[in-house]
């Protein structure tokens, strides 16, 4: 069935925008090119960073499973894009303010560069839902199985919504597929299910998840109604008529609202991409990518000081307590329970003492010996992951705290960072994502939740609130959904309209929310059992 025969416009909507542009030899050129482009690039980087390390690979199967590990992650920042950035076009597709061909370009183009230049903060959010066993030993059987499993999970049930046209969140789904994963995990490894996901993170990051839609709702349909008494202009509150383009000034209005969107998603949805690919890196490529080797030497003594600071403090805090015979073992129990013992806090300070003196005796991040790079990224990992659990607990005294967080941050520093090519390889994945498979996304958000046309004010409300939404969750760290947020600002300028609401459309996309998490959690739990008893 064609996409033109997925639905009728309700009664009295003016017709459908044209939306099959053809693209042209020359569009084909460009994006075969700028899929070529970014392959090379991808690939060249790779084998210029694993050379660099000096390191001879006496096997070849980790670096067969690394590349299909980065094709499926591309793979879903591919889906991604053509799944959500299809919000983005919607309105100034159907306000005519730009052909359905221009509009997917110029988001993609937008999508690229919201990448590039996105802090990282919600990528290692996402890593932070992982289970902590699995995170240690990424490079094993369990931590591909892991990989595996959450991204095709993902990618499916992606792909089945929006077979249906249903703009259901990308976030959402990758959130479920983690839990999933973490929930599979802890019962393989003889534990009741609960221990395997940081349920505060996914709290948190669940709060936010379902509050942007409602945030995107009512937000949407108070701006409308805010501007219906500022600006009297009768034009923006008008459909457009068959294929007339609104005034400039509207149309600069629409354009610039679908940029921020656009820029935003980038931003914010390409991390959980770059999260999953350092990840995998760091697993098969640690001697290039586990530490940070472009922090500068200068910077060795300062941590050194830093680390034996909070090895003190720590200490004097924990009083006569002596540290466990296992500090790591007891860092680790930590992180996965979150139940802090009087040996937990000299044991953090212990850790943080012997890694601050590793660092001083290599002399640098740069030069710590292959060997023990692992090592030394796993200890960072669970000092740092430590503090940020004792922190949320409450269980720093003023003394203590600053030194903890100061610590934090250089761990944080050289740890968690992103090489400029995995920006540029997941830039290019959802911005081509953006212009393929558009369609069906589009017609949805266009005709299918309101009754009537969607007007100009309508969609420069629902893209300007979806903007500032996706922005300011991007500033905190936080996932949250394009989709839900669009749609949802769209469904409130409608009702702030009293334009009416397509019931049928509402009650599916609910569906589609309330089914996304557990659908994800099973798919990924149960490719996560196929592909641990493959792997390990």
């Amino acid at each position: 069935m064609s996409d033109s025969a997925l639905h009728v416009p309700p009664a009295g909507a003016p017709h459908r925008p044209k939306l099959d542009h053809s693209g042209g030899r020359l569009t084909v050129m460009i994006f075969g090119g700028a899929l070529v482009a970014g392959l090379a690039y991808t690939a060249f980087s790779l084998y210029q960073d694993y050379t660099a390390t000096g390191v001879v690979a006496t096997a070849y199967l980790p670096f067969v499973l690394l590349g299909v590990a980065l094709v499926i992650a591309l793979g879903f920042e591919f889906v991604n894009g053509f799944h959500d950035t299809a919000n983005a076009v919607a309105t100034v597709i159907y306000t005519n303010s730009m052909p359905a061909n221009v509009a997917v370009i110029w988001s993609g183009f937008f999508n690229f560069l919201g990448v590039i230049v996105a802090s990282g903060a919600v990528a290692f959010g996402i890593i932070s839902l992982l289970p902590v066993e699995l995170i240690l030993q990424v490079g094993s059987g369990a931590g591909f199985a892991m990989v595996f499993a959450l991204l095709i999970a993902a990618i499916i049930w992606n792909l089945s919504t929006w077979a249906l046209g249903l703009p259901a969140s990308s976030s959402h789904t990758l959130i479920g597929s983690i839990i999933g994963v973490g929930i599979a995990n802890s019962l393989l490894m003889g534990g009741d299910g609960t221990s395997g996901v940081d349920w505060g993170k996914a709290t948190e990051i669940g709060w936010s998840l379902l509050l942007s839609p409602l945030i995107g709702f009512g937000a949407a349909a108070i701006l409308l109604l805010i501007l219906k008494f500022t600006v009297r202009d009768p034009a923006l509150y008008e459909a457009p008529k068959g294929d007339q383009p609104p005034p400039w000034w509207i149309r600069l209005l629409l354009i610039g609202t679908c940029t921020g969107v656009s820029f935003a998603h980038g931003s914010n949805d390409g991390q959980k991409g770059m999260g999953l690919i350092m990840l995998i890196l760091i697993g098969t490529v640690p001697m290039a990518y586990a530490l940070n080797r472009s922090v500068p030497d200068s910077e060795v003594v300062q941590f050194q000081a830093v680390a034996a600071t909070a090895e003190a403090a720590f200490q004097k805090q924990a009083g006569n307590v002596a540290p466990p015979a296992d500090v790591r073992a007891e860092m680790t129990r930590f992180i996965r329970d979150r139940k802090a013992t009087p040996e937990t806090l000299p044991a953090l300070g212990q850790l943080s003492g012997e890694i601050g003196r590793q660092v001083a005796e290599y002399g640098g991040l740069n030069k710590v010996p292959t060997a023990a790079v692992s090592n030394m990224r796993n200890d960072m990992y669970l000092a740092s992951e430590g503090i940020r659990f004792l922190d949320k607990a409450k269980a720093f005294n003023d003394e203590t705290a600053p030194i903890a967080k100061a610590l934090k941050a250089d761990l944080d520093d050289a740890t968690k960072f992103i090489p400029f090519w995995v920006k540029v390889a997941v830039a290019i994945a959802l911005g081509l994502g953006t212009m393929v498979g558009w369609k069906r996304i589009v017609i949805t958000v266009g005709e299918k939740i309101g009754k009537t046309h969607l007007t100009y004010a309508q969609g420069a409300s629902a893209e300007l609130v979806a903007a500032v939404t996706i922005g300011a969750a991007d500033v905190y760290g936080l996932p949250v959904s394009t989709t839900h947020v669009l749609s949802s600002g769209v469904a409130g300028t409608m009702a702030a309209n009293r334009s009416g609401l397509q019931l049928s459309t509402i009650r599916n996309l609910l569906m589609a929310w309330v089914l996304t998490l557990p659908v994800a959690m099973a798919l990924s739990a149960g490719l996560y059992v196929l592909f641990h008893a493959l792997f390990v």
